[in-house]
């Protein structure tokens, strides 16, 4: 009698054929595209019981829409039409490779940089985010005391819920002061005084927000879902910054009707920079003839950014726009950036394309409304973490090292 023949071995084979396989796995080998390993080892597993089990930035998101209300993570989330500008942020460093070099001594890694004179351990820092409250009772104070721990810049929103003398307290050292001039000057004025006199070093003009506000079709869906009486957050159901932030108490705010005015121009920069007395950053400049003409009107730097594409659907993701402005800006001061940084590779990528620092929006909220302080500093530590892997990686022991020639544009 006739032995039947040995059947060639095969990973189907021996890891005890279709039926024993989770059905993920078995229909990728039926079909002979296997998804990627972290889909084949996905088990749904409960929920972190703490940050320090949150094993990437993207999942904090799904932490923070179960912990928020439908509004306030409608908010969060919400871009412009159909919020393709905030996806396009992060899905653009996909056109970036990075290129490693492996004769190197990487004995000693070195994270910090130098912004502005001093020393940075990291080139990250925690970017304006308004309202905080609404995601966390202790709001900007737990983000300023996470920026303390971790030694991190802040830069605190015109409509932070919480005073920027509390912020200062709590991180200890002097902010940044992101501002929403308003279309009255006189409130322009009273915000920048009290800003400098809470011990704020810059002032950072946002200059990407659109004259009239925007509610997308994602915030309305949300504010749908949401059975909750706003007025309970909002002064007679009004949202107006306004009408509630900390920052405008005791300001006359009845000649307000816009949070910008509807035109910025020059002349309105050279006005702004005979105001300030301490650093001028211009933030939302996406070209290089914006970057340009900031200089040459006083700007100690320019932030590249699209709002997180919350006020306009251009399409273009932000690490996209960074290397014109670089070009424009020719080293004469620092080029920050921020808009869909989730990965240690997002941030290395736009350092090797001449960004100075990289600012954190969404992912700090994420994790504030998932777990406080703790996660705001999670979040901090794991870029920090995933950055110096691939510095080792890529053969580069330092920021200084990260340059032009460790990226390449993707093939298409």
């Amino acid at each position: 009698m006739r032995r039947p023949r040995p059947q060639p071995l095969s990973r189907r084979s021996v890891l005890g054929g279709l039926a024993t396989l989770p059905a993920l796995w078995s229909s990728a080998l039926a079909d002979d595209t296997p998804p990627p390993p972290s889909q084949l080892f996905h088990r749904n597993p409960p929920p972190p019981g703490s940050a320090a089990e949150v094993l990437d930035v993207m999942s904090f998101e799904p932490l923070a829409r179960t912990a928020l209300p439908p509004a306030h993570f409608g908010y969060l989330a919400t871009g412009v039409d159909d919020d393709r500008t905030v996806a396009r942020n992060h899905e653009a460093f996909g056109h970036y490779e990075i290129r490693s070099q492996r004769f190197t001594d990487l004995d000693h890694l070195d994270t910090s940089c130098a912004v502005f004179g001093g020393r940075w351990p990291s080139p990250i820092y925690l970017s304006a985010v308004s309202g905080m409250r609404a995601f966390h009772p202790e709001a900007e104070v737990a983000v300023a005391r996470a920026a303390r721990t971790r030694s991190v810049q802040l830069m605190l929103s015109t409509g932070s819920s919480c005073a920027p003398e509390q912020v200062t307290e709590a991180r200890g050292a002097p902010l940044w002061q992101q501002l929403y001039p308003t279309d009255d000057w006189e409130v322009t004025r009273g915000i920048v005084k009290r800003a400098e006199a809470a011990g704020s070093s810059a002032i950072a003009l946002t200059v990407d927000g659109a004259a009239e506000p925007r509610f997308n079709q994602t915030l309305r869906n949300a504010m749908l879902a949401d059975s909750r009486e706003c007025s309970a957050c909002h002064l007679n159901n009004r949202h107006d910054m306004w009408l509630k932030a900390p920052m405008f108490a005791g300001l006359d705010v009845s000649r307000v009707t816009r949070l910008r005015p509807a035109s910025v121009t020059p002349g309105y920069l050279d006005r702004l920079r005979q105001l300030v007395r301490g650093r001028l950053i211009v933030k939302g400049v996406v070209t290089g003839e914006d970057a340009a003409l900031a200089l040459e009107h006083g700007a100690d730097a320019v932030v590249v950014s699209n709002h997180g594409g919350r006020n306009e659907e251009t399409l273009r993701a932000t690490v996209d726009c960074l290397p014109e402005v670089v070009a424009a800006v020719g080293g004469r001061v620092p080029v920050f950036i921020d808009g869909g940084f989730r990965r240690g590779t997002d941030v290395f990528k736009a350092l090797a394309l001449g960004a100075t620092a990289v600012g954190l929006g969404r992912p700090q909220a994420w994790g504030l409304a998932a777990f406080g302080q703790p996660g705001v500093e999670a979040v901090i530590d794991i870029l920090n973490r995933e950055l110096g892997a691939i510095m080792r990686q890529a053969g580069t022991p330092a920021i200084a090292s990260i340059t032009a020639a460790r990226v390449m544009r993707a093939a298409r």
